[in-house]
Order: structure tokens, then sequence, then C-alpha cells
């Protein structure tokens, strides 16, 4: 790969399977970044263990099928790198180190700490979990990660990381960047609605996912809420609160315009839009699902790829560990 390429960083927690939202908010993203830019994707196994350590199992299996979506979406191993993230010891080690000069309260003020213990019960709040952002930042520090994208609700958490840095460099760089600091990338990821209206998450069971067939599909999509206040065809409806619109946008926007004005005048039914959004919406996935099941059906294939990149990781990490530790007098 080209050394002028900006390097990029980001991840995925395999914790079940991915859907529609991961899909059109992420891998799209994605793709065009592998296409552009010294990319590096990580299966972060090891931060699925904050809040799912009780099931290793569905850890487990959803490591390589989340990779294949990945690669059925586009993301393009020959030209970026797909790692494993406990494949990649050289990342604990780091955190080790860097956790002796970050502070509690640091890791404690972090956006997420708190709202995710509220959220998703005490069982949660752990050693582990207090240190996700640490571990986050080791993730794209130990790669020399230049950008990261994130949503405006994310730059906090970045901060927190580029803190981190700027504390390790000031400590022991006399002088030097040993550590990168890294850069967010603002990416717009969209909020994908499910089919209850909220957004479209596994945890709220209301999702779209990629390994649907297209029967499950359509069952999920005729049970998608519309306007409330649309009861029958002829009422005139409001196409910018209905969830069924907000996703034509992703699947087939050029139908937008026409589609808003029928459903404002009372000519278009929900009924009818729910059926031939199921049918766009099916010939929009059929390609990628068609690319999944192949992938899933070859799973050497997805083991050498993730091998692949874990090994070109281990090397750069490698020599990050060693500078660091260097740095820190750990050896000469």
């Amino acid at each position: 790969m080209s050394l002028t390429k900006r390097r990029v960083m980001s991840g995925m927690r395999p914790t079940g399977p991915l859907h529609l939202g991961h899909l059109v908010g992420v891998l799209t993203q994605w793709e065009t970044y592998s296409e552009n830019d010294d990319a590096f994707f990580e299966i972060a196994d090891l931060h699925a263990y904050t809040t799912e350590f009780a099931n290793p199992s569905m850890v487990r299996d959803a490591r390589e099928a989340m990779v294949a979506v990945w690669l059925a979406a586009g993301v393009d191993p020959q030209r970026s790198t797909i790692f494993l993230q406990s494949g990649v010891p050289e990342i604990a080690e780091l955190q080790a180190l860097l956790s002796m000069i970050t502070p509690v309260s640091w890791l404690e003020r972090a956006p997420t700490y708190k709202g995710q213990i509220e959220a998703l019960g005490a069982n949660i709040a752990t050693y582990g979990f207090l240190g996700y952002p640490l571990l986050q930042l080791c993730d794209i520090a130990v790669v020399r990660g230049q950008y990261v994208p994130v949503g405006r609700d994310q730059v906090a958490h970045l901060e927190l990381g580029r803190e981190i840095v700027r504390r390790f460099n000031h400590l022991y760089g006399e002088g030097r960047e040993i550590l990168v600091e890294p850069q967010p990338t603002l990416s717009e990821f969209p909020e994908v609605p499910g089919i209850d209206g909220r957004k479209m998450s596994k945890s709220y069971g209301n999702a779209i996912l990629i390994s649907d067939d297209e029967d499950t599909t359509t069952t999920k999509v005729r049970a998608m809420i519309t306007d409330p206040l649309k009861v029958r065809r002829g009422d005139p409806g409001r196409p910018e609160i209905c969830p069924v619109f907000a996703l034509w946008r992703f699947v087939n926007p050029l139908r937008l315009d026409a589609i808003a004005a029928e459903c404002r005048s009372g000519a278009l039914g929900c009924v009818q839009d729910k059926s031939d959004f199921a049918e766009q919406l099916n010939a929009y996935l059929r390609p990628v699902r068609e690319r999944y099941a192949q992938y899933c059906r070859d799973p050497e294939t997805l083991r050498r790829v993730i091998a692949e990149g874990t090994a070109r990781t281990r090397e750069i990490a490698a020599q990050t560990l060693r500078d660091v530790k260097h740095a820190m007098k750990l050896i000469p």
C-alpha cells in the first residue's frame, strides 16, 4: 500500500448477526475506506466480552459470520487489513502499560460509561468495562492509526484517547511523538429505523438482518409501523415521520419524491407502500445476501483473510510496543 495513504482504523464487536443498519450506515463507508485509504478493520472480540462475558460461544460464532458480511458488502481484504483483536496480544500489553498513566477519573467521565450501566445493569460494571475507552485507544494506537471515523456524538470519546496519548508523549517522549494522536474523521452515520420506529438494533429485536431470507424480510416490512393517522388508503399521510419512507432513501432514493407526493395526497396506501418497499429491499439486499451465503460456505477463506490481516497487524503492533517499552525504559 502507498505510504501516502492515510491510515484509518475502525471496528465492530461480534455480538450477533449484522443488519440493514450496519450495511447502509457503516459498511458502505468502510468499502470507500478500503478503496482509498490504508484501512484497518478490527473484529473487536475483547470489546464484546465487556458486555457479553457470559456468552463466549456467541461471541466466537459471530466473528466469522460478521466478516462474511463485511466481505459481501464490498470491503476488500486485498486493499485493507481485517484483524482479530484477541489475535494481537500487543493490544492487551499496550493497554496494561498505558493504564499506569490513565487516571480513573478520566475513564469514569467517558460519555457512555454511566449511561450503559444504567441501561444494561450493574453486572457489567467490571474493571474491563471501565477500561473500555483505553482498550479502544490501544486498538488505534497499536497500528498507529491516524484517523478514526466517528459520529459527532463519539468525538468526546475519542478525545479521551487523545488526552492519554498526549500524556504519554509528554511523560516519555523527550520531545518526540512516540504514539500517534488519532484524529476524528466526522462520518455522518445515518440512524436507520427498525420495524418499530426506534433505531434499528439487535437488542431491540427490531432489525432486518442480512442473514434473513426474503420471506422473513417481507414479513418484517409488512409489520412495520407507519403514520398512525393514516388509517386507510385515501387518508393523507406524513412521510417525514414514517419509518418505511425513511428506509426508502437508502434502498431507492430516486423514488422518494414520488412516494412522498402520493403519500401526502392519499393516493398511496401504507399496505401498498410496504409491499412495494419489501420487493425493492429484497432486490437491494439480494446480491449482498448471495455473496454472504458464498462466504459462509467457504469458512477457510474467511479464516485465511483474518489470519493474514492479523499477522500484518502484529508486525506493526510489535514495533509500536517496542517503541513504547523503550520510551518507558522497560527495554534498552
